[in-house]
């Protein structure tokens, strides 16, 4: 092969790469003109296309990771900026793709590794506000949430308390209520009143010997006079018919 030959390969290898480098920027300017519009799906698909022209386009590859975030496809987005870290080594670049992975694993709500990649962007860019903001963000969400199951435990642990109290208040209530009826039940059984009836009774018939042989004497002594007067009042009758018949003669 002449030199020539060689000379005519090697520029014809250049343009090759220069017409595929356009063929990339051309796809990737579309793409920005669509995700600008926040046709996002769109924008995707130029992307990629740039992408296929060359594989190891920093700048189709961050957009297309911006894309898939505005679509949510938060997964997605988090394995196209992770794909970037391997190879990239420009710092000012890395604080970038760190920066954009925060924001997503914040998005889905991974707050403590969201926090260590901001931390990881700071330290490629220390100097970006936008960063530390949204780190100062994330650890508040932290804080907020930290608080919120603070109080919902607390809550639980009160709830728990209240309804061991309602718990213990109506077993108590419960014996009081069995106890009552249980006396309730003693107090209204048949054989304890008929027992409690009888007695006055069996009291009231009760004579001592002493008072019955007074009784007696005493019924003994009225009946005697009872006599006596029978006796008296037939000797006052006979006295006066013998003084009427004596006096009609």
């Amino acid at each position: 092969m002449s030199k020539y030959t060689a000379l005519f390969i090697g520029l014809l290898c250049l343009f090759s790469l220069d017409a595929l480098a356009q063929k990339e920027r051309k796809f990737i300017r579309k793409g920005n003109g669509l995700f600008e519009g926040n046709e996002y799906e769109n924008s995707e698909v130029e992307y990629r296309k740039a992408l296929d022209k060359k594989i190891n386009s920093f700048e189709a590859g961050f957009n297309l990771g911006d894309a898939l975030y505005k679509q949510k496809k938060y997964d997605e987005a988090l394995k196209q900026y992770q794909a970037l870290t391997v190879t990239e080594q420009n710092p000012k670049k890395l604080g970038d793709i760190y920066h954009n992975i925060g924001n997503t694993l914040l998005m889905n709500r991974k707050i403590d590794e969201s926090i260590e990649a901001y931390k990881e962007s700071l330290r490629y860019f220390p100097n970006s506000k936008e960063t530390k903001y949204n780190l100062e963000y994330a650890r508040r969400m932290k804080q907020k949430e930290e608080e919120e199951k603070k109080k919902q435990d607390q809550n639980k642990d009160q709830k728990n308390k209240d309804q061991d109290k309602k718990d213990q208040d109506k077993k108590d209530q419960d014996k009081k209520d069995k106890d009552k009826k249980d006396q309730e039940d003693q107090k209204n059984k048949p054989g304890d009143q008929d027992k409690k009836k009888d007695e006055p009774e069996k009291q009231q018939n009760k004579i001592s010997k002493q008072d019955a042989n007074r009784l007696l004497k005493a019924l003994e002594n009225d009946e005697k006079k009872v006599q006596e007067k029978v006796q008296k009042a037939k000797a006052k009758a006979q006295k006066a018919k013998r003084t009427k018949i004596k006096k009609d003669w």
